[in-house]
C-alpha cells in the first residue's frame, strides 16, 4: 500500500472515530470525501457540490458577499478570526469559545479562520462546526516550511477540527525569501499541498504574511494559490512598503481571493487621533479592490454582535471618503502595524 494511500486511510478513519458529529452528519453526506471537488473543479463552479446531487450554500443571506477569487464559492465579506487575545485562543475559556462559535454561525458568518499554532483555537471549532460543515468554509494554517511537518499538523488539524477536509489550507506567516525558497523545494510544504489536494483532503491552496508585502507577491507569482491573508490596514498606507499596493494588483491579475487581517490592529485604530470605530475600519479594508473578505476577531459576543452589525451595513467607500480615513490614521501609522516585526 502507497504511502498517500495509507495517510488517506489513516486520516478518515481517525476522524470517524475521533467526532461522532462528522461521522454521523458531514461523512453521510460526503462519504469518506471522495465526493468532494478537486480544486480544478471546484474553480468552474460557483458553489460546491456535496457529490449526491445536492449544492451546499456557503451564503448566509445576512450580509453582503463577494465571490472568493478564483474558488468561485460565494462568501459573507465578514469572518471570524481564532486568533489574538479571545476565548477561542484560551486554554481556559471553551465554554466562551464554543458559545461565540456558534453566536457567529447564528449571525450569518461562514468564514471560519484558524491555524495549528492558535492554541486551542481548532478544538474549539471542532466542537460545533461539525454540525455545520457543509455550509461554512473552514480556513487553517500551517506554519512549517517541509512536506513531512506540514503533513504532521495537517493530520492534527483535521482531527482537532473534527473533518475530515478543510476548505483552504494555507502556509503560515511567510517572512522571508528563504522560506519561500524552502516552500518551494524538492521537500518543501507545497509538497504537501498538492499531495493534499490530489487526495482531496484540502479543497484550495493559500499563503499568509504581515511582515514584508513582497514576499507574499513573490509567492503569488511563484504559485498558483487560490487565496492569500494579508494586512489590509489603513494604517498601512503609511508604512514604507504598504501592503496594498504590493499585493493587490498581483492578486487581480491572477484571481486570487485576498482576505483581509488585523483590519482594526487589535483595536488600536481605535485609539485617540484614530479612527470612529469599526464602520471606518472594516469599510476601508473592504472598501479595496479585490478585497473579497475580512477575518476579525473577537473578546466578547456583544462585540462579535456590533461587528457583524457593521458588516451587514456595509457600503463601498467613495474614494473622498477613503482618502479622509488615511489621513486620520498618518499619526498614528506606527502603533497600528506593529505586527509588521512578527515573523
Amino acid at each position: 500500500m502507497s504511502e498517500k494511500k495509507t495517510r488517506r486511510n489513516f486520516l478518515v478513519t481517525s476522524v470517524a472515530v475521533a467526532g461522532g458529529i462528522v461521522g454521523s452528519a458531514a461523512l453521510q453526506q460526503n462519504g469518506t470525501n471522495s465526493a468532494q471537488p478537486s480544486a480544478q473543479n471546484a474553480d468552474k463552479t460557483a458553489t460546491p457540490s456535496s457529490g449526491d446531487g445536492r449544492e451546499i450554500k456557503f451564503s448566509s443571506g445576512k450580509m453582503p458577499e463577494r465571490v472568493l477569487g478564483s474558488t468561485g464559492i460565494t462568501i459573507p465579506i465578514f469572518g471570524l478570526g481564532g486568533a489574538g487575545q479571545t476565548p477561542l485562543s484560551d486554554d481556559s475559556a471553551e465554554k466562551n469559545a464554543v458559545a461565540m462559535i456558534q453566536r457567529a454561525y447564528e449571525l450569518g458568518i461562514r468564514y471560519f479562520d484558524t491555524a495549528a499554532s492558535y492554541g486551542p483555537s481548532e478544538d474549539y471549532l471542532g466542537k460545533v462546526l461539525p454540525s455545520y460543515r457543509g455550509k461554512i468554509f473552514l480556513a487553517s494554517k500551517t506554519d512549517k516550511r517541509d512536506r513531512d511537518g506540514a503533513w504532521r499538523e495537517l493530520e492534527r488539524s483535521l482531527k482537532r477540527l473534527n473533518t475530515d477536509y478543510l476548505d483552504l489550507w494555507q502556509m503560515h506567516h511567510v517572512s522571508f525569501s528563504a522560506e519561500l525558497d524552502t516552500l518551494f523545494g524538492k521537500n518543501g510544504a507545497i509538497k504537501a499541498i498538492e499531495e493534499a489536494q490530489q487526495q482531496k483532503i484540502i479543497r484550495f491552496a493559500g499563503i499568509t504574511g504581515h511582515h514584508d508585502a513582497k514576499i507574499i507577491a513573490e509567492g503569488l507569482r511563484r504559485y498558483p494559490f487560490h487565496a492569500t491573508l494579508i494586512p489590509i490596514n489603513a494604517a498601512d498606507k503609511h508604512h514604507p512598503q504598504p501592503f496594498i499596493p504590493a499585493v493587490l494588483p498581483v492578486a487581480r491579475e491572477r484571481n486570487v481571493g485576498v482576505i483581509a487581517m488585523k483590519v482594526p490592529a487589535y483595536g488600536r485604530l481605535f485609539k485617540p487621533g484614530g479612527l470612529d470605530g469599526m464602520h471606518q475600519a472594516l469599510g476601508y479594508a473592504m472598501s479595496q479592490a479585490g478585497v473579497h473578505c475580512s477575518v476579525v476577531a473577537a473578546e466578547n459576543i456583544p462585540q462579535l454582535e456590533d461587528n457583524v452589525k457593521v458588516a451587514q451595513a456595509f457600503q463601498t467607500l467613495s474614494g473622498q471618503e477613503m482618502k479622509a480615513i488615511e489621513q486620520r490614521t498618518a499619526a498614528v501609522w506606527e502603533d497600528n502595524t506593529f505586527f509588521r516585526a512578527w515573523t
